[in-house]
């Protein structure tokens, strides 16, 4: 008697159906039989939406944009694995997922070359003036103004932004996993004097092996940092984490880059920090709310409308820093070989713990 075929599910419809999810799938050791199905939810529509026949036979379901509810849990009674197609995994129910027994795996080593280039690029193109120039030399039309405003004179802008790595300037951390140690090496290799992390859960001596400076504590790091770029998951305890007390306590005139989860900074923080000059520049590639709602944050609207007092010290992007066309088949082939390990093979790979919360 055949084995009955396991259920796997990609509901948002992100790339068409193709040959290559069923070679990653047939290619399990176990030789398990399975059916692959799709649909196209996008990001809005509920998971409702699903036909019911379909959801209570899903044992696979793979997750990028959608957000997962306890409700949502409920919706697939024989659910055994999710997989987040990508890094971060807060938009799971983690507690409900674990309360049903259901394994959570992401996608830890896709984007990693992407991210920490971004990262680089928002700091040089802060600490280099080039979106200061850059600014600077448009005529620039904004709400609320009577006329255009010239380009500036064809000369240099003095400002706290610029410097030069090399000259004892220090380029800090926050979480030394894959993307932050791509960072580090980056910096190393760009010329900043020191670069340093801070990271409780890297093991000790893994600063030896990369040449770099292990500090005690958050506090430390965001004291010493000229440039602190942001690497860490978001948690209970990172949610948050970066607000006026953090801030208050850089240098003045320093860079915050965060290409991690924009719940970690407190945007009211940071336009306090920009206003009085804790912060010369920022580098946003997530925000606490996506997509921008409508009214916008301060600081957000701000930026949005050219105010003088920030242009060339912020820039945004759309939650962008770890696409590339190869990052995105990364995404896809990464997620179904780790569906297919864990669902299929029954391995532990990239298995996310509730203790990771």
């Amino acid at each position: 008697m055949s084995a009955v075929p396991l259920v796997i599910l990609e509901p948002e419809g992100l790339y068409p159906p193709a040959e290559v999810e069923r070679l990653i799938l047939a290619d399990s050791l176990s030789g398990t039989p399975f059916e692959i199905y799709y649909d196209h939810l996008g990001e809005e529509k509920p998971y409702t939406d699903i036909p019911a026949s379909l959801r209570e036979r899903v044992q696979g379901l793979l997750v990028f944009r959608h957000w997962m509810s306890k409700e949502d849990v409920a919706l697939f009674p024989n659910l055994t694995v999710v997989v987040r197609m990508g890094v971060g995994y807060d938009r799971l129910d983690r507690v409900a997922l674990h309360e049903r027994g259901v394994i959570v795996c992401n996608c830890p080593d896709y984007g990693t070359t992407e991210v920490a280039d971004h990262a680089i690029a928002l700091a040089l193109s802060l600490r280099r003036g080039i979106l200061l120039h850059h600014d600077a030399q448009r005529m620039i039309v904004h709400r609320g103004m009577a006329a255009p405003a010239p380009p500036a004179a064809w000369e240099q802008i003095w400002s706290p932004l610029i410097q030069r790595p090399s000259a004892s300037r220090t380029f800090a951390i926050l979480g030394l996993g894959r993307i932050g140690t791509a960072v580090a090496l980056r910096a190393k290799a760009l010329g900043w004097s020191t670069v340093l992390f801070y990271d409780p859960y890297t093991p000790a001596g893994y600063e030896r092996a990369l040449g770099i400076e292990r500090v005690r504590s958050t506090k430390e790091l965001f004291e010493r940092g000229d440039v602190v770029s942001l690497h860490t998951p978001l948690t209970k305890e990172t949610r948050g984490l970066v607000g006026k007390d953090l801030i208050s306590v850089m240098k003045d005139g320093s860079v915050l880059i965060n290409t991690a989860r924009g719940a970690i900074v407190n945007l009211d923080a940071v336009e306090w920090g920009l206003r009085g000059g804790k912060l010369a520049g920022v580098g946003l590639d997530t925000l606490p709310e996506e997509p921008i709602p409508d009214p916008p944050h301060p600081l957000i609207s701000a930026y949005q409308n050219g105010e003088e007092w920030l242009r060339g010290r912020l820039v945004v992007t759309p939650h962008s820093a770890f696409f590339s066309p190869e990052s995105w088949e990364d995404i896809r082939t990464l997620s179904y070989e780790t569906m297919r390990d864990v669902l299929l093979d029954g391995k532990r790979r990239n298995v996310i713990s509730i203790d990771d919360e």
